[in-house]
């Protein structure tokens, strides 16, 4: 039985394809090898396998019967080798973060940095999320670690907090001195474009409210999906965006970005990590809750 083993392979690979050519190919040996195992086999067997024509082969029906037990012999080995892996991968520690492309840019990636270098063993995946979505894949299970700002409810969860952040509104002079020229005289509220997160983010949910707070209605509003777009918008001059102030610090400095007075001060909202409470101390979590 064992001799026959890789003839077996061969000839279910023949069976599969239906021609030697073929076989040859994927097996990555050559056809007269491929004939002469075929050859082997039904000596062994004492019977014929495969009917030969020009278009290629065929099973006979002793080769039908042999070639069902094959192929269910072999999918049997391919379930084991898969089992198996799995069983691998199921010992493998993971953690699953979840985080918004602007926290994961310019807060997660240094945790991360100090996390990969004290768990190298530990397998990582990040969901890029709301905070609001976030949360709700650490209700489900979906994630052991959220970073977020913090929302104004935080039942059920361990709070960590990192640092706070400003919301505040930029623009390149050039763009605010073209306003100026074009409409003199006139409010920005009413003459720029403000470029800001969608509806959804917490960011802009927390400046929609100030602004409502103090009766600013802003006149024209282009909904940007990412903080990095913002950025860039407001620096090619398309416009003044709604940003978080550490997150441009680069540019202030430089002077390629000033800020935008709007009448009123943003207060600072709080960056943090996030996991259900009681889970804070568990080993592969504890890094980001010290």
């Amino acid at each position: 039985m064992q001799e026959n083993l890789s003839l077996y392979h061969i000839f279910y690979t023949v069976g599969c394809t239906g021609n030697i050519s073929q076989a040859a190919k994927e097996l990555f040996i050559s056809q007269p090898a491929i004939s002469r195992s075929i050859q082997k086999l039904e000596e062994n067997l004492d019977t014929v396998l495969f009917t030969r024509s020009s278009r290629g082969v065929t099973l006979t029906p002793e080769g039908e019967t042999l070639f069902a037990k094959v192929k269910e012999a072999f999918s049997l080995l391919s379930e084991g080798e898969d089992l198996i892996l799995h069983n691998r991968l199921q010992n493998i520690p993971r953690i699953r973060l979840g985080a918004s492309s602007t926290l994961s840019k310019y807060v997660l990636l240094s945790h991360l940095k100090s996390y990969i270098k004290e768990h190298p063993q530990v397998r990582i995946t990040i969901s890029c999320q709301s905070t609001y979505q976030t949360l709700q894949l650490l209700d489900s299970g979906k994630i052991d670690v959220g970073l977020i700002g913090r929302p104004k409810s935080l039942q059920g969860y361990y709070f960590r907090p990192l640092l706070h952040i400003r919301d505040t509104f930029v623009a390149t002079r050039q763009y605010l001195q073209t306003q100026a020229d074009l409409y003199p005289g006139e409010s920005l509220l009413h003459t720029a474009t403000f470029m800001m997160l969608d509806e959804e983010n917490i960011s802009r949910q927390s400046v929609n409210s100030r602004l409502k707070e103090h009766q600013i209605e802003l006149s024209h509003i282009l909904e940007v999906t990412s903080m990095d777009l913002l950025i860039q918008f407001a620096g090619i001059g398309l416009g003044i965006a709604c940003v978080i102030r550490e997150f441009v610090q680069k540019e202030l400095d430089g002077q390629l970005l000033v800020e935008v007075p709007m009448g009123i001060r943003f207060s600072p909202r709080e960056i943090g990590f996030v996991c259900r409470k009681k889970e804070e101390q568990l080993p592969l979590l504890a890094h980001f809750f010290r």
